[in-house]
């Protein structure tokens, strides 16, 4: 069976949470070739299906503003997502911080607009794998 995953963002641009092991996760994005960032985390499934349950609040009844959501709180967040309404979706704005909560080395990066809905069945796949 395969690992629980998310890639959001298209060929050029793109970010992925993959689970590798009980405690174990990928997170891997690209900028069109030029920058790439590939580490794991340390993250429990509880925090994941937290993160994911945060996202799809956001997404199941849009305020129309802006929202951000970490996939953990504290020093060792690897993974922050905000979201800027745009259109009928969202541009998502990624920090990536491999080495815990450290403003000199994290990766910031932007994924072009995504639907509302595709960014809803995107995550509520997520959560419906890690919660089976």
């Amino acid at each position: 069976m395969e690992e629980p995953r998310i890639r959001l963002g298209k060929d050029d641009v793109w970010l992925e949470l993959a689970r590798t092991g009980t405690d174990s996760w990928q997170i891997t994005a690209e900028w069109s070739s030029c920058l790439t960032a590939d580490f794991s985390a340390d993250l429990s499934a509880t925090e994941v299906v937290d993160f994911v349950a945060r996202m799809l609040s956001h997404l199941r009844a849009p305020s129309g503003g802006r929202f951000s959501a970490v996939v953990t709180p504290g020093r060792n967040n690897p993974l922050t997502l905000k979201g800027e309404p745009v259109g009928d979706g969202f541009a998502l704005f990624v920090r990536l911080t491999p080495n815990g909560d450290d403003d000199v080395c994290h990766l910031q990066m932007e994924i072009d607009p995504i639907a509302t809905l595709e960014l809803r069945e995107t995550f509520s796949a997520l959560h419906t794998a890690l919660v089976v």
